[in-house]
């Protein structure tokens, strides 16, 4: 999703993967970023241990590069019956 998302928008992305062991040490707590897995958009945090959804991403990009909301897209009839 990411380098989707990339491509798409002018902004720069950064990935960063350790082992879970190095997310749960006090240097990483003192550096006051999120919990993996997670999101952040400029110092906004998106999520926070768990996943998201790509347009929820690109709707925070959107808003950081000042750029307008874009329109929600409509859910398929079985989304509506599912409600997802």
């Amino acid at each position: 999703m990411m380098p989707r998302l990339g491509a798409k928008y002018p902004i720069e992305i950064e990935i960063v993967s350790k082992p879970k062991a190095e997310y749960l040490t006090d240097e990483y707590f003192e550096l006051d970023l999120p919990a993996a897995p997670a999101v952040m958009v400029g110092k906004e945090i998106v999520v926070e241990g768990s996943n998201v959804a790509e347009e929820k991403v690109a709707t925070v990009i959107r808003r950081h590069l000042g750029l307008p909301e874009s329109e929600p897209r409509r859910k398929s009839l079985l989304g509506r019956l599912f409600r997802r």
